[in-house]
């Protein structure tokens, strides 16, 4: 398991950087307030479509949480991009003997009001639009050990070009209040809230 790591300066860097990159790559971030408790983690749950998804919800949550930034990626990613570490990256490895340390440590992370972690459950990349979202095991194991420490959020990416040669990337939150979901029923309330803001993007006449 590769655990984040902690250098201001390159934390600095990484999260100026990301912000930048962001704001040049698209046309608009699209989002809207969302009240949090301050004295609560938060458990973001997302949808996974490409390369950008951590970088989106960075400058989003930087914006709206201003919790520290933890992001569970695939260990290929932190192996080849050390650098991101300093950047709130820590490793999860699918069928490793280290598979149980990541989960454990993202519930860890969990019991500090300060920290936000951000989880892509589907595990792999799929298409922006998709009908299904379909989620791995782990996380349901991230929110037992974390006892309900937690505020969970739903959030939901699309990227449309419209009009514009940049893209607009739409984020969409729902604040579930923390524990009050169930692991065993994650999967089904999450993709209630994705099927909804998708039909609301996919309603968007210009």
């Amino acid at each position: 398991m590769q655990k984040n790591k902690h250098n201001f300066i390159i934390r600095w860097f990484l999260h100026t950087y990301t912000r930048w990159a962001v704001g040049r790559h698209f046309h608009e971030l699209v989002f809207e307030p969302l009240a949090i408790d301050p004295n609560k983690s938060l458990l973001l749950v997302a949808n996974h479509f490409s390369y950008w998804d951590s970088l989106i919800l960075f400058v989003v949550s930087r914006t709206l949480f201003k919790k520290k930034f933890h992001v569970m990626a695939r260990e290929d990613t932190t192996l080849a991009l050390r650098f991101v570490r300093y950047g709130g990256v820590f490793s999860v490895k699918k069928g490793s003997r280290d598979l149980l340390a990541s989960l454990n440590y993202a519930a860890e992370l969990l019991k500090d009001p300060q920290n936000m972690v951000l989880i892509f459950p589907q595990g792999k990349l799929h298409a922006n639009f998709v009908d299904e979202i379909h989620f791995e095991k782990g996380i349901g194991r991230i929110m037992d050990a974390a006892s309900g420490n937690f505020q969970l959020i739903f959030a939901a990416t699309f990227v449309q070009y419209l009009r514009h040669k940049k893209p607009t990337a739409t984020v969409y939150l729902q604040n579930n209040a923390g524990g009050q979901i169930s692991s065993a029923e994650l999967e089904k309330k999450y993709q209630e809230f994705y099927a909804s803001k998708k039909a609301e993007q996919n309603a968007i006449v210009l």
